[in-house]
């Protein structure tokens, strides 16, 4: 049984941790102040997203038999310490008289800055230590921060719901990490890299905890007039996207039957895909639109795509965040541009140019920033668990003795009926 000794997790990560939060709370000390105006009527939105960031995302990665603790506990770390530094990475961007302001607002933007995070953990998802998350969380929050700056003040595109500066971000951000960290040794796919069928349902609670609340995480940004387009448009696209998974799982397996991989990610693609143009008045048949094409490109992306990616480019993407989030991600992006070109007095301010230019510099920063941190998590120092003990939560957590003797007795119990079945 691997221990954390095999790992060096005792005090290489305790260290870390400590000195990453001591240094943390010295800036906050430096640089943040409380924001005098008053927004506590977003409370709800950030109540929402905030569940989004620790419920949604964390339980939509237990899927892994024998990953469950890591999925849920690694992202409330991530989250926990991705949102202070969040805070502080966005916060230098928009300092008054020498200091970052704090209120709901700024607390909606750091749980946004996580997001980006947690996507990239799903598809490093089993492969890497909680010392490298950590690293990776710093780093990629960081770059984040510049992109987010550029495509919204800079480019003064329009991204509300931040399907490309989160998604898009996220996901090939995630893909060049995973690239850079090829495994060879799990070309063939590992023994604990499946699910279960009660590990599938974990797995589904985050899925609908992620469905309610996306229209709050499309609209908790926006302005307040637009609140209603926002939270409408989303509420529609998740809907036709989700009718359009069904259809398509079924349509897709030659027994007809349903998917749930693709019930768990595909049915949340409408609103990926729906949120730069979230609060744009484009009408709920065009949010339904989009959603139906974002089902459709994230179902045969799962089908067709992911398998290619891991057997011709070495990506592997163990959560298939390039479906729900990468190409989705584009498709907002690519919405975005035919909207404000179709019709530009749709919104003040909306230019196609601009968006393309959000589009493109977002994937360009994603792609190079994924390659540097990519390459800074392959130094040995930092340490990895080896491929036969990918996908297990025993080499970091302490496994209850009873699940040991859970699976044991189970083991028994199927050796025993396969002897009487021979009698």
């Amino acid at each position: 049984m691997p221990s954390a000794m095999d790992t060096n997790m005792r005090f290489k990560f305790s260290i870390l941790a400590l000195l990453l939060e001591v240094i943390i709370i010295c800036l906050f000390g430096i640089f943040v102040e409380y924001e005098s105006r008053d927004d506590i009527h977003l409370y709800p939105h950030f109540q929402d997203v905030h569940v989004m960031i620790f419920v949604g995302f964390g339980f939509l990665m237990t899927f892994l038999k024998k990953y469950g603790f890591s999925s849920v506990g690694i992202n409330m770390l991530i989250a926990a310490f991705g949102l202070q530094w969040g805070t502080l990475m966005q916060g230098f961007w928009h300092m008054r008289g020498g200091k970052i302001h704090v209120d709901i607002n700024s607390m909606i933007n750091a749980d946004f800055s996580t997001a980006t995070a947690l996507i990239t953990f799903g598809a490093v998802l089993g492969k890497t230590s909680p010392v490298q998350m950590l690293i990776l969380t710093i780093l990629e929050i960081t770059i984040f921060a510049c992109n987010e700056h550029l495509v919204t003040k800079v480019f003064q595109a329009t991204d509300t719901g931040a399907s490309m500066t989160i998604h898009a971000f996220g996901a090939y951000f995630g893909l060049t990490v995973t690239l850079v960290l090829y495994r060879p040794g799990l070309k063939t796919k590992h023994e604990n890299e499946e699910s279960t069928y009660h590990s599938d349902i974990f797995a589904m609670i985050g899925t609908l905890f992620l469905w309610l609340f996306w229209p709050s995480f499309n609209s908790a940004i926006a302005t307040e007039k637009f609140w209603n387009e926002a939270i409408i448009n989303t509420y529609y696209s998740l809907a036709a996207s989700t009718v359009v998974t069904f259809a398509l799982s079924s349509l897709v397996d030659q027994r007809g039957k349903f998917s749930m991989v693709l019930i768990q990610n595909a049915t949340l693609a409408g609103g990926v895909a729906v949120g730069t143009c979230a609060d744009i008045p484009i009408h709920p048949f065009a949010a339904m639109c989009i959603g139906s094409i974002a089902a459709i490109i994230s179902v045969l992306g799962f089908h067709f795509l992911t398998p290619l990616l891991a057997s011709k480019l070495n990506i592997q993407d163990t959560c298939g965040v390039h479906n729900l989030h990468g190409l989705p991600g584009i498709l907002g992006g690519i919405a975005s541009i035919v909207v404000a070109a179709i019709n530009e007095d749709i919104r003040q301010g909306l230019n196609p140019k601009a968006q393309a230019a959000a589009l493109g510099s977002t994937i360009g920063i994603a792609l190079a920033g994924g390659a540097l941190t990519g390459g800074i998590l392959k130094l040995p120092f930092l340490g990895q668990a080896s491929d036969q003990n990918c996908f297990d939560d025993s080499v970091y957590w302490e496994v209850p003795e009873e699940e040991k003797s859970h699976e044991i007795h189970s083991n028994n119990y199927d050796e025993h009926s396969r002897f009487e079945a021979t009698m």
